[in-house]
């Protein structure tokens, strides 16, 4: 009986996340009201605040969600057949197929977190986890022999951080922007940035020497 209720408390718990994504999606943080949210997930306000208290602890529960779920998909870079291809997978996952409205509200926290110090720490805290785990990817992807041994991993982490994020902001703020078509010469430069020598030259057609 315990276990079927926990599992109940937490169906219930992502149903409220996902209207509240829908919320801070449509109208903005500050603008969404904890009473359209309750509406959205079609419950009391009673009820909402058992689960989440306030405004800032749902955007903590999403970006904890968001957190696991970005942690799987890096774990699925290491199954594909080689670095590259499963580092394209995980790029069209993030940056193409993720809907506008996931696009959004990533791009509503990093707002909020230049405005509110709770939302600020837990922003700083999920993104040095990402970072480190994609540091991580790199160094297993040296120690494999598929990119460069001469990285600087802390650095080419920050630099596919940086790049993420310009294209999240980009189809957050630009209606017509074609993620699609702007992927495969990110992919590109992030070949060149990552792969060894012989092998960039290879895919150029160039010498190494």
């Amino acid at each position: 009986m315990r276990r079927a209720n926990a599992q109940l408390q937490s169906d219930r718990r992502t149903e409220i996340l996902e209207a509240a994504e829908r919320c801070f999606a449509r109208f903005g943080f500050h603008q969404a009201s904890m009473h359209e949210i309750c509406a959205e997930a079609g419950m009391s306000p009673g009820n909402l605040y058992r689960y989440f208290p306030s405004k800032e602890a749902l955007i903590a529960g999403i970006s904890e969600r968001n957190r696991a779920e970005a942690v799987a998909s890096f774990a699925r870079v290491s199954e594909a057949p080689d670095f590259f291809t499963g580092l394209a997978e995980l790029g069209r996952h993030h940056l193409v197929d993720r809907s506008d409205a996931e696009i959004g509200l990533c791009a509503e926290i990093m707002a909020e977190s230049r405005r509110n110090v709770d939302i600020a720490r837990l922003y700083q805290e999920i993104e040095n986890d990402i970072k480190d785990r994609i540091a991580a990817m790199l160094r297993s992807a040296v120690e494999r022999g598929e990119i460069r041994a001469d990285l600087d991993v802390d650095a080419a982490a920050m630099v596919l951080m940086v790049l993420g994020d310009g294209m999240s902001w980009r189809r957050a703020v630009e209606n017509n922007f074609d993620a699609e078509r702007v992927l495969p010469m990110i992919l590109k430069m992030v070949h060149c940035l990552l792969a060894k020598p012989e092998e960039r030259a290879a895919k150029n057609g160039e010498s190494a020497e």
